[in-house]
């Protein structure tokens, strides 16, 4: 009997020793990670990192907006420039976005600009159409400062309508051509324009025809009323632009400019010599310049 029992003793004991000795090794295999998911031995293969949706490097551009991506005043009094635009134009000494990008030889078949003088938000889905039917690789936005430039403040585009016509303008682009980036620029500080181009005789002159009323209407008006009204101006140009950022950001293939445009302080030499107050070809290049690096880098900005 006590040998019986001993040998018993002995198998139990040799028993849970083997039977940890698989844990262990099962284990080890489960750690190693050379190993796929298959317990073949083979190493794991890794997914290929997604393609970034962002084409720095667009090949055709088509431009929609206002007088600004016109070039108006930058030539010739009164006039549209579009050679000088710095969205698409031709001149050398400007090198728009599409000269620096596509290059000169191709900027003539491969760039197209549907802007058009006097523009406001509810004219863009129409020329965002014109861009679409284009396929382009990229479209630039500049739009916003008609909506704010009128005989009176009553009269500037409410914030939630210059919403609905720039989301409609998106929704427009996407039918026909669903994988086009969208460069957005910020709206102008119409503000900050007035105070730069207060200090010209000319400019004063050419204002009280009529340019921007709500905003550079009797310019050397201190009164607090007169203040108010141009405050009035400033803060919808501000909301205009949140609503550029935040349409921007829910499309993939949009990239606002930051507020790049609306930061930038224009000097006189940078604004027509005619109105003093759209860019003049020296200005043009500063836009051409803001548009190139962001539309170029490597993240969109902040």
């Amino acid at each position: 009997m006590r040998k019986t029992s001993r040998t018993r003793r002995s198998r139990s004991v040799a028993g849970a020793l083997m039977a940890a000795l698989l844990l262990a090794t099962g284990a080890l295999a489960g750690c190693d990670s050379s190993s796929d998911s298959r317990g073949n031995g083979a190493p794991a293969k890794r997914r290929p990192a997604p393609a970034p949706v962002w084409d720095r490097s667009p090949d055709s551009i088509a431009a929609v907006g206002d007088s600004i991506t016109r070039g108006f005043d930058a030539c010739v009094v009164l006039s549209d420039c579009p050679e000088v635009s710095w969205a698409t134009g031709t001149d050398a000494g400007v090198r728009s976005l599409a000269l620096r990008l596509i290059g000169a030889p191709a900027v003539a078949e491969r760039a197209w600009n549907y802007a058009r003088t006097g523009a406001d938000i509810r004219d863009l889905p129409e020329q965002m159409a014109k861009a679409a039917a284009r396929k382009p690789e990229l479209v630039t936005v500049m739009v916003g400062a008609n909506d704010a430039c009128r005989d009176s403040t009553a009269q500037m585009t409410p914030v939630e309508g210059f919403r609905a016509s720039f989301k409609a303008s998106m929704t427009q682009l996407r039918r026909t051509a669903p994988k086009a980036q969208v460069y957005v620029s910020s709206v102008p500080d119409l503000k900050r324009l007035w105070s730069t181009g207060r200090g010209n005789p000319l400019g004063m002159q050419i204002w009280k025809l009529g340019i921007c009323a709500s905003m550079l209407g009797n310019a050397d008006d201190e009164s607090p009323k007169a203040q108010q009204r141009r405050s009035l101006v400033h803060e919808r140009v501000v909301a205009y632009n949140d609503v550029l950022k935040d349409v921007c950001a829910k499309d993939l293939r949009c990239r606002y400019d930051g507020g790049a445009v609306f930061d930038y302080r224009f000097s006189g030499e940078q604004l027509s010599r005619w109105d003093w107050f759209h860019p003049s070809k020296h200005g043009q290049g500063r836009l051409a310049e803001i548009a190139y690096r962001n539309v170029t880098s490597a993240k969109p900005p902040a």
